[in-house]
C-alpha cells in the first residue's frame, strides 16, 4: 500500500490564494471545497490511505523558545475562518484528519512518516507538502516530498539535489540559513552553499569546530536546530489500516451543501461504490 500523507494548512492557504487570482471576491469555504476537491482526485487516482495534518492553532510549543517563531497574526480573517470547517468537513468525509496545537502541522506529518514506514505492508509514504523541514523525514526512494507547485517527487537523491546535503542533516541546514516561513534568521554568513559545504565536510552542527562555529554563534544554530527538528513521537495511530479511506460519513451530503459545493457529495458517493 501507499500512504498519503498531506499538509492541509498549506493546502488551505494555496486554494484560498489560487482563488484569489481568478475572482474578486473570497467565496466563505471556496478553499475548503478546493482542499476536498484535490483529496476526491487522489481518492479518484487510486489513493486508499490518507491522512491530513492541520494547524488547529498556528502557535505552537516552538513559540516559548524563540520569540520570534511565526504566529497566527497577519492571517486575514476570511481564511483563518475556514480553518474548523476544513477540519470539520475532513471527518465528514471519512479522512482521518490530525488537528495539531502544541505540536504542529508538521510534526504531524513526521510523526505519521515515521509510524507508516514502520509498518512493513507500506510500500511507499508520500508527504504532500512544499515545506523545507518536511525535507528531513525522506528516506531512500521509500519515504517520499511530493511538491506540487513544482510538480516533484523527491526522494533521499532528489533532497540532496536541491539542498547539498542528505534528509538527515536538513535542520543543521535550516539551522544555518534560516527558514523567513518559521520566523528565524539563521547565522550571519551562512549561504546556502556555505552551508551546505560545511555540513558535508564537518556532519552535524555539534561537530563544527569552535573556529567555524563560534560560542555564540553556536547556541543560536543548536536553538535553530531545535526549532527545525520535526518531532516524530506524536501518538496519531496504533494501525496504518485507520488510514483507509472507507467513505464519507451520512453527514457529509449536508457538510457539502453548507460549503457550496453539492456535486461533491455526489462525486463522493460515486466513489464509494468503487470501494
Amino acid at each position: 500500500m501507499i500512504v498519503h500523507l498531506i499538509d492541509g494548512t498549506y493546502e488551505l492557504f494555496r486554494h484560498f490564494y489560487g482563488i484569489r487570482r481568478f475572482k474578486k471576491t473570497d467565496p466563505p469555504y471556496g478553499a475548503v471545497t478546493g482542499v476536498l476537491r484535490t483529496i476526491a482526485q487522489m481518492l479518484d487516482d487510486g489513493a486508499t490511505h490518507i491522512g491530513v495534518a492541520t494547524d488547529h492553532v498556528i502557535e505552537s510549543f516552538r513559540n516559548s523558545l524563540w520569540s520570534g517563531y511565526k504566529t497566527g497574526a497577519g492571517i486575514e480573517r476570511v481564511l483563518r475562518r475556514q480553518f474548523l470547517p476544513l477540519e470539520e468537513s475532513l471527518v465528514a468525509m471519512g479522512v482521518a484528519v490530525w488537528p495539531m496545537i502544541d505540536l504542529e502541522a508538521d510534526d504531524a506529518l513526521a510523526s505519521a512518516a515515521y509510524l507508516a514506514a514502520r509498518d512493513k505492508r507500506v510500500q511507499k509514504v508520500c508527504i504532500w507538502t512544499p515545506d523545507k523541514d518536511l525535507a528531513q523525514c525522506v528516506v531512500g526512494d521509500r519515504v517520499v516530498q511530493a511538491d506540487r507547485r513544482r510538480n516533484e517527487i523527491r526522494d533521499a537523491e532528489g533532497v540532496r539535489a536541491k539542498f547539498g546535503v542528505p534528509p538527515a542533516l536538513i535542520p543543521d541546514y535550516l539551522a544555518l540559513v534560516g527558514d523567513a516561513a518559521d520566523g528565524y534568521p539563521g547565522i550571519a554568513g551562512y549561504g546556502a552553499k556555505t552551508a551546505a559545504r560545511l555540513i558535508n565536510l564537518y556532519g552535524p552542527l555539534e561537530k563544527f569546530p569552535a573556529e567555524i562555529l563560534n560560542h555564540d554563534n553556536r547556541a543560536s544554530a543548536l536553538l535553530f536546530k531545535d526549532l527545525a527538528t520535526l518531532r516524530t513521537d506524536a501518538p496519531l495511530f496504533d494501525d496504518v489500516e485507520q488510514l483507509r479511506w472507507h467513505g464519507a460519513t451520512p453527514s457529509f451530503q449536508a457538510v457539502a451543501e453548507k460549503i457550496g459545493d453539492a456535486r461533491l457529495a455526489t462525486r463522493v458517493m460515486d466513489l464509494q461504490k468503487r470501494l
